[in-house]
């Protein structure tokens, strides 16, 4: 019996860890992306053994079916993101669902026989019957998606794209990630047939979707406008905790949800950050981009008003190191926050190229990077964490945070620094973003104590052109003066 005749059997026993449960198997394929391994008949029961791979709900799925809806007569997708960030699950996943039959070619493993149907795509006809014919899967007029996973590694393919998608039979939807899709496509032309989308790590509501956490109950918190008791906010406070050291990477969720303890899930943590140092290496076999991924923890904890390349990588070719910072930025491992030299007006516009900040795409990674000098990290510091008694200070862990958060929300990060007059320290707002023809400012503060002098001023500087000011900590709800206070836990509220 083949996996397609298996699939249309309605009810049957499900074997899995010892357990025998009756289960659609047809649902089950769908909902858990089943891969069967193992398969046997025994009198009128079928028995399977199977490998449950799991998927998280993403908020780019609906993206793709909007594109599908609108766009992909016209446009391929490509989806952007650092490598782990769950790409090739989600496009998978999605042509899984909503097509008759797909095809996919990972360029990063594909045979030699599937990269020489590139070699000439004149006739298109013969391209998709060799296709078809090296992968066994049937191809349906307008109701078909061909996927080039790691496109990157083979720029005729996305070259490609224009006369594919001219074509009109079939859909195509692209994954790419960190060696820069830029580097590969000096001779060819790129295809203006090609939407993007970004790809993230899982944001704070993916997170509690795929844990089980009531992130409808944090909207209503938001939208009551009110304070919520001193310990409900401490049980909320620990629940964001524990997003911030596991992080939203898609492996290290599954370890969570499987039930590993937090060692376990900093070593699936460590794994991805070997991989990107490998990544790095292969741009520049130096090392000098993972020093500067490296030197991103030190920076910020020296609270420094931008990222210096010379303190990360010593004094070298200025040209040559900002290149390989560029190299960096366009892995999209790191987030770039930039000095906006006059708020008054369009941040995009007093961006400052050359004052900015770095933060890491993910705050599980800045965990697990806080204490790269070990082997593992042990469990008794990712509990200390969680229960707010870490002897360090975590304000720059919060930072990357909120900066994460905005990210996700799909906008430009930037903060602003000016001179103290009469002194040879500065004022800082942390985080900017547009509203409307105002902006709103946001200052980070793991306990929420202290003056707020910096953002206190940068009201007065600055009073005709706030919409809001906000002292984002670990504090509940409240306000002080102008000043808006709001927990970590309702950040993602304050910023859609």
């Amino acid at each position: 019996m083949n996996k397609k005749n298996l699939f249309t059997i309605t009810t049957e026993l499900f074997e899995y860890k010892h357990k025998t449960v009756a289960i659609n198997i047809e649902e089950m394929h769908i909902i858990c992306n089943m891969q069967i391994e193992e398969m046997y008949i025994m009198r009128y029961n079928i028995f399977i053994m199977v490998k449950v791979v799991m998927y998280f709900k993403r908020k780019v799925y609906d993206k793709l079916l909007e594109w599908k809806k609108l766009y992909s007569e016209k446009y391929a997708v490509l989806l952007e993101g650092a490598r782990r960030v769950g790409k090739s699950t989600i496009a998978e996943t999605f042509a899984k669902n909503e097509y008759r039959s797909y095809i996919l070619i990972d360029f990063s493993k594909t045979t030699s026989n599937i990269l020489e149907c590139f070699d000439d795509i004149g006739n298109l006809n013969i391209f998709f019957l060799r296709l078809q014919a090296e992968t066994g899967i049937t191809l349906y007029e307008h109701e078909s998606l061909i996927i080039f996973g790691e496109v990157q590694l083979l720029p005729k393919a996305r070259q490609a794209i224009k006369h594919l998608v001219h074509d009109g039979r079939y859909s195509y939807l692209e994954t790419g990630s960190l060696i820069p899709i830029k580097k590969n496509v000096k001779d060819i032309l790129i295809p203006s047939e090609e939407m993007k989308l970004e790809v993230y790590p899982m944001d704070y509501e993916e997170f509690c979707d795929a844990t089980g956490n009531n992130y409808g109950l944090l909207q209503q918190i938001y939208d009551s406008g009110a304070a919520i008791g001193q310990a409900t906010n401490r049980k909320l406070m620990r629940d964001l905790r524990i997003y911030m050291a596991v992080g939203g990477m898609p492996q290290a969720v599954e370890a969570y949800v499987n039930g590993k303890n937090f060692s376990e899930i900093d070593m699936v943590k460590r794994q991805i950050i070997s991989l990107y140092e490998e990544d790095f290496k292969k741009i520049d076999a130096s090392g000098r981009i993972s020093a500067l991924y490296h030197a991103i923890q030190a920076q910020l904890a020296k609270d420094a008003r931008k990222y210096r390349i010379t303190t990360a990588i010593g004094k070298r070719n200025n040209t040559k190191a900002e290149e390989l910072l560029y190299e960096l930025i366009d892995s999209k491992t790191v987030l770039p926050c930039y000095n906006s030299t006059n708020p008054r007006v369009s941040l995009t516009d007093t961006k400052d190229f050359d004052s900015y900040k770095l933060y890491l795409s993910d705050t599980g990674l800045f965990v697990t990077l806080m204490f790269i000098d070990r082997p593992v990290t042990e469990n008794d510091i990712y509990a200390k964490l969680l229960s707010d008694k870490l002897p360090a200070n975590l304000g720059y862990l919060y930072e990357n945070l909120v900066a994460q958060m905005i990210t996700a929300s799909g906008r430009e990060l930037y903060y602003h620094t000016w001179e103290k007059k009469g002194s040879t320290h500065y004022y800082e707002v942390d985080f900017l973003i547009s509203e409307g023809s105002k902006i709103n400012a946001f200052e980070v503060k793991s306990s929420g104590a202290g003056k707020h002098e910096s953002i206190r001023e940068f009201c007065r500087k600055f009073s005709q052109n706030i919409s809001k000011a906000y002292l984002i900590s670990q504090k509940d709800a409240g306000k002080e003066e102008n000043l808006l206070l709001e927990p970590f836990y309702l950040l993602p509220f304050l910023i859609k």
